[in-house]
């Protein structure tokens, strides 16, 4: 079993930033990390993702240009860091930890997930 914590979430006015900071279990540093979130009344989505070495990232067309994933040094915590926030973004964010070493939008790819952070953007 893996620990996975977020942090970060809050309330701010569309426009503002947020920055969201994810800690994974010492083992995870040899894995993709990703986030995703999750909307009321709405499926779960891919938001970004990193794999392993921090180098190749992915992220969903509606983050494009205004999210920014980041892991450390030591690969254990990750970061999004969020601007231009619109009320579209209000969601609850999950941090999880992949199966293997690459990123990926897909959840089935990740294995230990975190309890999620709330995200709340007001007009």
């Amino acid at each position: 079993q893996v620990s996975v914590s977020e942090s970060g979430g809050g309330l701010v006015q569309a426009g503002e930033s947020l920055k969201l900071t994810c800690v994974a279990g010492r083992t995870s540093s040899n894995n993709g990390l990703g986030w995703f979130r999750r909307a009321p009344g709405k499926e779960r989505e891919h938001v970004a993702s990193v794999d392993w070495k921090g180098g190749n990232k992915i992220y969903a067309d509606s983050v494009k240009g205004r999210f920014t994933i980041s892991r450390d040094a030591a690969k254990t915590t990750m970061y999004l860091q969020m601007n231009s926030l619109t009320p579209e973004d209000t969601a609850t964010y999950y941090c999880a930890v992949g199966l293997g070493p690459t990123a990926s939008s897909s959840a089935g790819r990740y294995r230990y997930w975190g309890q999620g952070t709330q995200v709340t953007v007001s007009a």
